[in-house]
């Protein structure tokens, strides 16, 4: 039986879909202050133009990214928002390991279809709310384990069956 929904910590990041990489790279970094932390590799499998920004913490710290900018090709012009730009997905992130288990255990208690992926800097399960948006659940993989290497943490994609309710923690670095 579930223990009920745990208490995120409250938004990890999000992700826009976008028009054009370089304008919006232009806005996020020469405007609005975050720097570029990262970029999406293209696989044969996952072909996409991404890229990743962090801000800081009060000790100069970057998070692994706040902001994600995915571009989307050939998207009509002329309106001021386009139902193909806009959120991607908002990532909810839990304080601990052990809750975010608890509410991945309470999403699939409940009946919720979601999709389970191991990233180099989380651990993640996505889904939808039900409006359609994309929504990640997850919490941050310890420093040590991505380090300094934060374009390399967000090219990892390593997609778990969904009822892998037993997150490994057993880390083993390929990205330092």
């Amino acid at each position: 039986m579930s223990e009920g929904a745990a208490t995120p910590a409250g938004i990890n990041h999000l992700v826009l879909r976008v028009r054009d990489l370089e304008e919006s790279h232009e806005f996020w970094t020469n405007l609005m202050g975050f720097r570029q932390v990262g970029e999406w590799e293209s696989t044969p499998e996952m072909t996409m133009n991404m890229r990743f920004y962090s801000g800081a913490d009060e000790n100069g710290e970057a998070h692994h990214h706040d902001v994600g900018l995915m571009e989307v090709k050939n998207l009509p012009q002329g309106k001021e928002l386009d139902a193909a730009t806009g959120l991607s997905h908002v990532a909810v992130g839990y304080p601990t390991r052990e809750a975010w288990l608890q509410q991945v255990k309470h999403l699939s208690d409940s009946g919720v279809k979601y999709r389970r992926v191991d990233h180099g800097m989380t651990h993640s399960v996505y889904l939808q709310d039900p409006n359609g948006h994309s929504v990640e659940v997850l919490y941050d993989l310890p420093r040590e384990v991505w380090g300094d290497d934060v374009a390399g943490a967000l090219n990892h994609f390593e997609v778990r069956p969904s009822d892998e309710l037993v997150d490994s923690v057993d880390y083993k670095s390929d990205f330092s």
